[in-house]
């Protein structure tokens, strides 16, 4: 067990599942750590919205399938209303369309449910940290599998991407085939800090928040196909991309 270095504030947890067995065994996973303290729990996404406004946690463990108002949903109104709390969203399948949607309204990555402990609680403070929890070549595997430019084909580039320079439509892509930001640098010959800047440049060029909707848009515009990325395997582990 991973405790805290004294006075490091414990990180604070809303824990949102509809099934109560689900939430009761995630708080006890979670309880014993000393670097976590479970503020709250709720049953459907309008609750976990409500709360998540009156007690601030920093990670909201969400549900995507949840009745009143699900996952995708809450992720989106705490995104707006809360920005300030980080999204880790939970799927019974590793390959879930919800998953997509949880990504593309903010959430800064997921986790399978039958994942371990141990796993959950390494998820946890990677978001905390400001990272994404989700292999980069995983995310292009489960953004390709649901997501798809108009009419199912490659389009035009639309002329409103923010104006972007050949070097960035060249990381953009490169990102959305599910190179990390290491491989990026190597690819193209530049350093690891240059490579950081052009991708902050494309995520306020393109109005995305993460990673993650950044490579949903390369997908969408047309930018990436799914032959394109057909050959990338999906890579090990959940984190190593920045969420911010």
């Amino acid at each position: 067990m991973t405790g805290t270095r004294p006075n490091t504030p414990r990180i604070r947890v809303l824990i949102v599942d509809d099934q109560p067995l689900v939430r009761r065994g995630l708080s006890l996973i979670l309880s014993p750590d000393p670097s976590f303290e479970v503020v709250g729990e709720a049953e459907n996404g309008a609750q976990a919205v409500t709360l998540a406004r009156q007690l601030r946690p920093d990670v909201v463990v969400m549900d995507i399938r949840m009745p009143v108002l699900d996952g995708v949903g809450a992720t989106g109104e705490l995104a707006a209303t809360v920005p300030g709390c980080r999204v880790l969203a939970l799927s019974t399948f590793d390959m879930d369309e919800y998953v997509v949607g949880a990504l593309r309204a903010g959430a800064c990555g997921f986790l399978p449910k039958d994942s371990s402990p141990e796993d959950l609680s390494a998820a946890i403070r990677t978001v905390h940290a400001g990272e994404a929890v989700v292999a980069p070549r995983l995310l292009t595997r489960l953004i390709s599998t649901y997501v798809r430019a108009p009419h199912g084909a490659s389009q035009p580039l639309p002329t409103d991407l923010g104006e972007l320079t050949p070097r960035e439509v060249e990381v953009w892509r490169l990102m959305a085939t599910g190179l990390d930001n290491t491989e990026i640098s190597r690819t193209l010959d530049i350093s690891l800090s240059t490579v950081k800047n052009y991708i902050t440049s494309i995520f306020g060029k393109l109005d995305v928040r993460d990673r993650a909707q950044a490579v949903i848009a390369a997908y969408e515009s047309g930018l990436v196909t799914v032959s394109a990325a057909a050959g990338d395997s999906p890579g090990d582990g959940h984190s190593g991309t920045r969420c911010e």
